[in-house]
């Protein structure tokens, strides 16, 4: 397994859909050549951690079966670990939490916040791995069907905050734990914004704060760009979320992000004379 460094901020994670009904590129890489072939250009960009994904999680998916998961993703995950490449896997599943981190993956990412029966079990069971919990209204087949909140920082903060202190109760170390606002996830366009304006807010909770907003729905709502022609909203939306206090930045567009990040660390750095 290859630790992740979160030392190092901000972090970028750069996202592998192995599905064929991924919002964000239609199923493009949806075999195991074209996955890793993917997965090595954005390790050549410079990411710093690969997210893989057997399962859609955009509004109105259908969840797999475990076997059909971790068929998408065991192959690439294998070869990823074998590469010394740290690989964060997307999943809810504990069934395939437990195969992965036993394959050598360095982090689970899971949307419903470790939630499921058993899965706190699985991770806790690690010792190493670290995990990131999202927050999410709803579940992604009814999500956007309305969502509704009196006040969505307090609510969202609220919300992993007692998932925090769960995973801490279950054996779950503190510095292994992510937490991800859950960008699109049940919120409207204004709990979005309103999300991304106050991201600082989170650091409160004090894990490092993963910002999702790549390519996302949101984005092209504001700009009218379809998913896959949404590289400079997403640059802006992730240099937004990293000023705003974001510590690692899920992303589509690795390259771009990371050029863009160049740019804000040596402005960061730049000494007055």
């Amino acid at each position: 397994m290859h630790l992740i460094d979160f030392s190092r901020k901000p972090l970028i994670m750069g996202v592998v859909n192995i599905t064929p009904d991924s919002f964000s590129d239609g199923g493009k890489f949806f075999s195991v050549d074209k996955a890793l072939t993917q997965a090595r250009v954005l390790v050549d960009e410079g990411v710093d951690i690969l997210d893989i994904g057997g399962e859609s999680t955009r509004p109105g998916s259908v969840s797999v079966d475990v076997d059909e998961e971790l068929k998408r993703i065991f192959p690439i995950l294998e070869v990823l670990v074998r590469e010394n490449v740290p690989v964060s896997v997307d999943t809810s599943k504990p069934e395939v939490m437990r195969h992965v981190i036993a394959a050598g993956a360095a982090m689970i990412n899971d949307v419903n916040a470790l939630r499921a029966p058993g899965a706190l079990e699985a991770v806790a069971a690690s010792k190493s791995v670290a995990v990131c919990m999202m927050h999410m209204q709803g579940k992604p087949s009814n999500m956007q069907e309305n969502p509704q909140y009196a006040n969505i920082i307090h609510e969202v903060m609220a919300f992993l905050d007692d998932r925090i202190q769960t995973a801490v109760a279950h054996g779950i170390a503190r510095d292994r734990i992510i937490i991800d606002p859950g960008f699109g996830f049940g919120k409207t366009l204004q709990h979005n914004l309103l999300l991304l304006k106050e991201l600082k807010q989170f650091s409160r909770l004090c894990v490092p704060v993963l910002a999702g907003i790549s390519r996302k729905s949101m984005l092209g709502t504001i700009t009218g760009n379809p998913a896959d022609q949404r590289v400079h909203e997403s640059v802006a939306a992730a240099m937004l979320a990293v000023i705003n206090g974001a510590d690692i930045v899920r992303v589509h567009d690795v390259k771009a992000t990371s050029d863009a990040l160049a740019i804000y660390h040596a402005v960061q750095e730049a000494d007055a004379k």
